[in-house]
């Protein structure tokens, strides 16, 4: 076999590789999430959860690491290429949700929740709904205070 087949070979399984790990850990996740999440429900407030990205990447006072961290999720949000196909049951919406409640979870913890809570375009309720994904407990306040280093 030529060696430029092998390279190629290695670099083809390998990113088949990372994505059977990826399953992996989606599935993971998805079972040690509460099982009262409703995956569906969560996936109808993408729209708010992009005006609320768009919005904290525009804004100067968030850390600029941050807007970029923003801005990656913005594109992999209208991309219409996903890691894993929304067809594939429960993991197809949960790869969303996971990516953007990890993303979110950053933000709220170098920009602070005040900035979560001034760009949130979406009602109180739905707030609340992407809040618990991303993990944040409003009585404890954890993740509150923004960092000052950029």
């Amino acid at each position: 076999m030529p060696d430029w087949l092998t390279i190629v070979l290695g670099i083809v399984g390998g990113i088949v590789l990372l994505w059977v790990v990826l399953l992996v850990v989606l599935w993971m996740q998805q079972r040690r999430a509460d099982s009262d999440v409703d995956w569906r429900s969560i996936v109808r407030l993408v729209p708010d959860v992009i005006r609320l990205v768009k919005r904290l990447a525009g804004d100067p006072t968030v850390p600029r690491a941050t807007r970029w961290w923003l801005l990656g999720l913005l594109g992999y949000l209208l991309l219409p290429i996903d890691l894993v196909p929304d067809f594939i049951p429960v993991l197809g919406y949960a790869d969303d949700a996971i990516i953007v409640a990890i993303v979110l979870r950053f933000a709220i913890r170098h920009a602070g929740m005040d900035a979560i809570e001034r760009h949130w375009p979406g009602t109180p309720a739905s707030l609340r709904s992407v809040l618990t994904l991303a993990g944040y407990d409003k009585e404890q306040g954890e993740h509150q205070s923004p960092r000052t280093d950029r």
